[in-house]
C-alpha cells in the first residue's frame, strides 16, 4: 500500500508537470502576438443589436438580467453546430453598455487571459516544481483518520428524491471539489460535476479522490441544469457527464463556455447551450432565471494539441428572488469587481479556497484564501461556500490548511465566519428563505 501512495503521488505530480510544462511550452510558441480582443461592434452595429436584444421562439418571451422582454420580431437563433443541440438562444450584449472584460483569442485562435494578472510559470519553476519542491499536503493514509476529520455525510435528499416543486428559497449542498447543488427558485442546479475516482481521462491513475462522492448519480434529485466552468478532467468528468445523460437525457439543460459543445454533443447530451463570456441564455419553461457565462482567469486543455481551445468562465445565475455565482477555477483578477457591479449584490457564491501552493505555480490558475475573501468582497456575496478543498490532492498544501487561513482572512477583513463557510461532504445549508432573508 505504501508504494502504492508513492506511485500515485508521484504520476499526479507527473501529471500536473507535464500538463503546465506544455502549457508553457505552447503559450511561449504564440506569445509573439498576445491576445486580440473580440472584433468591437461599429456604430451601426450597435444600433442594430440594441434593437435586437431577444429572442422568442414558438411564441415564448425570454427575459433577460434586467426583466426586460424580448422583441417578438427581433433576432433570429443562432446556427447550431448540430440538430441534436438546443440553441434557443438569446443576448444582451453588455459590452454595448459599459467596459467590460471581452474574451480574447491569439492569432492562432486560442483563448487568452486578458489581464496583467495572469501569469503562467516559468520553465525553471515548473522543473523545480516536477522534481525538488516538496509536497506538504499530508494526506492520511488511514481512512479513519479521514473520516474524523473530513467526514462525508448522505445528503438529505438520498431517501427523500421527490422534492418539493415549492423551493424553500436557497439551499446549497457541497458533493466535493466544485461539485454544488444549488436549488432556487424552482431550479435544481449542478456544478462541475464529477462522481468519478480519479480526474482522469483514464481511471486506472491520474489524482485519486481521496474523500468519496457522497452519492450516486442515480441518487441525486431531478436536476434541471448544469454549468460547466472549463475543460479540466476535475471540472468536466467524462463518466459524471454521460451518467446524467443516460438518467436525465434531454431534460437537462448543459450550460457550457465557447468551445465545449461538440463535445459534449458526442457525448450524447442533446440540450446544449455554449455562450461567450456575458451571453445568457434560460432552461427552457423557467425564463425567469438567467444563466450568464461570465469572466475567469484560468485555461483550458484535456489532451496533448487542444491549448486553449476551449474557453473558461465562471457563472451568474440570476433569478427573481435569488442570484448564485459560481466561479469554478479562477485566479484572481479584476473582473470579479465587474460582475459584482453588473450583477451584484449575489445571495450566495461558490468560491474556490484550494490547490493554491507553491504559489509561484498556482497564483495565475488557483486563488488562496486570501483572495478568495477577495473575490467574495469583490461579488458582494451576501454568503459565499468554500469548493476546490478537501478532495483531490492538486497541489502542495497541507490537506486542512484552506479552511484554516480561510477563517485567518475572514477575521483580518472583520468579516463574520458564517459570511464564508465551509461544509461537510453531502452537507446542506439553507442560504436564503423564500423572502430572501439571510439564516443565521
Amino acid at each position: 500500500m505504501a508504494c502504492s501512495c508513492k506511485f500515485n503521488k508521484y504520476t499526479a505530480r507527473l501529471n500536473v508537470g507535464l500538463k503546465l510544462l506544455q502549457q508553457s511550452f505552447c503559450r511561449r510558441l504564440s506569445s509573439r502576438c498576445g491576445g486580440e480582443p473580440m472584433e468591437k461592434p461599429s456604430s451601426s452595429d450597435k444600433a442594430a443589436l440594441e434593437e435586437r436584444k431577444g429572442l422568442v421562439e414558438d411564441g415564448e418571451v425570454l427575459r433577460g438580467a434586467e426583466g426586460g422582454e424580448a422583441d417578438p420580431q427581433a433576432q433570429t437563433p443562432r446556427k447550431s453546430s448540430s440538430s441534436r443541440s438546443s440553441r434557443k438562444s438569446f443576448r444582451l450584449d453588455y459590452r454595448l453598455e459599459e467596459d467590460v472584460t471581452k474574451s480574447s483569442r491569439d492569432k492562432h485562435g486560442r483563448w487568452t487571459n486578458p489581464w496583467s494578472t495572469w501569469r503562467f510559470p516559468s520553465y525553471t519553476t515548473l522543473l523545480r516544481f516536477l522534481l525538488w519542491d516538496k509536497n506538504h499536503s499530508n494526506v492520511p493514509a488511514s481512512k479513519e483518520v479521514l473520516e474524523s476529520e473530513l467526514p462525508v455525510m448522505e445528503p438529505y435528499f438520498v431517501n427523500n428524491l421527490d422534492l418539493s416543486d415549492s423551493s424553500p428559497g436557497l439551499r446549497v449542498t457541497w458533493l466535493g471539489h466544485a461539485t454544488v447543488l444549488v436549488e432556487m427558485d424552482g431550479l435544481n442546479i449542478l456544478t462541475d460535476p464529477i462522481f468519478s475516482q480519479r480526474a482522469s481521462p483514464v481511471q486506472f491513475m491520474g489524482p485519486k479522490r481521496y474523500r468519496g462522492p457522497p452519492c450516486t448519480v442515480e441518487q441525486l434529485p431531478r436536476i434541471d441544469a448544469v454549468v460547466i466552468s472549463h475543460s479540466h478532467y476535475d471540472h468536466l468528468d467524462a463518466g459524471s457527464v454521460a451518467s446524467l445523460n443516460e438518467r436525465f437525457g434531454g431534460e437537462l439543460r448543459w450550460f457550457v463556455p465557447l468551445g465545449l459543445m461538440d463535445w459534449l454533443v458526442k457525448m450524447g447530451c442533446e440540450n446544449v447551450m455554449e455562450l461567450d463570456w456575458w451571453e445568457e441564455n434560460c432552461v427552457p419553461g423557467h425564463d425567469d432565471v438567467t444563466f450568464v457565462c461570465t469572466p475567469s482567469q484560468h485555461w483550458s486543455k484535456r489532451t496533448a494539441v487542444d491549448d486553449n481551445r476551449t474557453l473558461w468562465g465562471s457563472w451568474s445565475v440570476l433569478g427573481p428572488d435569488h442570484r448564485f455565482f459560481f466561479a469554478g477555477d479562477t485566479g484572481y483578477c479584476p473582473t470579479f469587481q465587474e460582475i459584482g457591479r453588473r450583477f451584484g449584490p449575489f445571495d450566495l457564491a461558490a468560491i474556490p479556497i484550494g490547490a493554491y501552493l507553491p504559489r509561484d505555480v498556482m497564483k495565475g490558475q488557483h486563488v488562496d484564501p486570501e483572495e478568495a475573501v477577495q473575490i467574495h468582497e469583490d461579488l458582494q456575496a451576501k454568503q459565499s461556500v468554500a469548493i476546490h478543498w478537501g478532495t483531490f490532492a492538486l497541489a502542495y498544501e497541507y490537506y486542512l490548511e484552506p479552511p484554516v487561513r480561510l477563517r485567518e482572512a475572514l477575521e483580518q477583513k472583520g468579516l463574520k465566519p458564517e459570511s464564508f463557510f465551509t461544509l461537510h461532504h453531502g452537507e446542506s445549508r439553507l442560504v436564503a428563505s423564500q423572502s430572501g432573508d439571510v439564516f443565521d
